[in-house]
């Protein structure tokens, strides 16, 4: 992490997991994604109220994260996302490294743009592991009310990726906000093809039908929210793949990569596959 930003974050006064999640449940929240550089971070952080608490987990406030994505070779959930079909699901295990508890994780959306995260503890030698018995029956019974059930046999580990992550509190408990640094994705698919980002710093708020205090400094300090997602952007920049919805976030920030990103024409998933696998 930025040593500036970590300073300015490691500042705060801390709060434990417990108190974190009894002092930040809501019923309703909206979640809002941001990508800009460490030092504009930091200029903005900088001015965060006192009483914006951190997380500290066994005297660390930054834990490290890492996560094994899980695809077809058709690349059929990424493409659900990056065409923005309404039915669509992800499938993922995401370990904590600090204290070594690993989850199986699905995300689906359905019909009416609802979506659902379900997770399931696993042992850490599980975390990556192609999915078998009763893993890849529990993902089967979440993905199914998709309509893709019949995909998850050939689900199959395509990418890896890890990071630092701070969590805040936010002031009366009217929510959180996490901020993610030191990301590193490696591609499955290929020979371990790695994309970095060591000045990247993706902030999100999750609070209420309210925008957060978090939220206000961000606009002030010229920074909108965006739409990126950890899996999809680095697929595309890794893979020459359609990226209609994170096509400006990869064209800013992954400028190296982005003649090499397709934007697709509206089509069916599966007709975006064939083109997938032409490509």
């Amino acid at each position: 992490m930025n040593a500036t930003l970590n300073s300015i974050l490691a500042d705060l006064d801390s709060i434990g997991l417990d108190d974190l999640n009894k002092r930040a449940a809501m019923l309703t929240r909206v979640d809002r994604k941001y990508a800009l550089d460490a030092a504009t971070a930091s200029a903005i952080l900088s001015h965060l109220p006192e009483d914006v608490l951190v997380l500290n987990i066994d005297g660390q406030v930054s834990q490290g994260y890492a996560s094994t994505y899980y695809d077809t070779p058709d690349m059929d959930s990424y493409l659900l996302t990056a065409l923005k079909r309404r039915r669509r699901f992800k499938v993922r295990t995401r370990s904590y490294l600090s204290s070594k508890a690993s989850f199986l994780e699905v995300k689906t959306r359905g019909p009416r743009g609802v979506t659902v995260k379900k997770r399931m503890p696993i042992s850490w030698d599980e975390a990556g592991a192609p999915l078998v018995g009763e893993r890849r029956q529990w993902v089967a019974g979440k993905v199914e009310k998709t309509g893709y059930g019949h995909l998850v046999p050939a689900l199959e580990p395509v990418l890896a990726g890890s990071y630092e992550r701070n969590t805040l509190l936010l002031p009366g408990g009217a929510g959180r906000a996490t901020v993610d640094t030191g990301l590193l994705w490696r591609s499955l698919r290929t020979d371990g093809t790695e994309v970095t980002r060591p000045d990247l710093v993706i902030i999100e708020t999750k609070s209420g039908a309210t925008p957060s205090v978090v939220d206000h400094l961000l606009w002030e300090g010229g920074v909108r929210p965006v739409k990126i997602s950890k899996y999809g952007t680095a697929m595309a920049a890794m893979h020459h793949l359609p990226a209609n919805k994170w096509h400006r976030t990869l064209a800013r920030y992954f400028h190296e990569y982005v003649d090499e990103v397709e934007v697709a024409p509206a089509a069916s998933a599966s007709s975006a596959s064939t083109m997938l696998m032409a490509a």
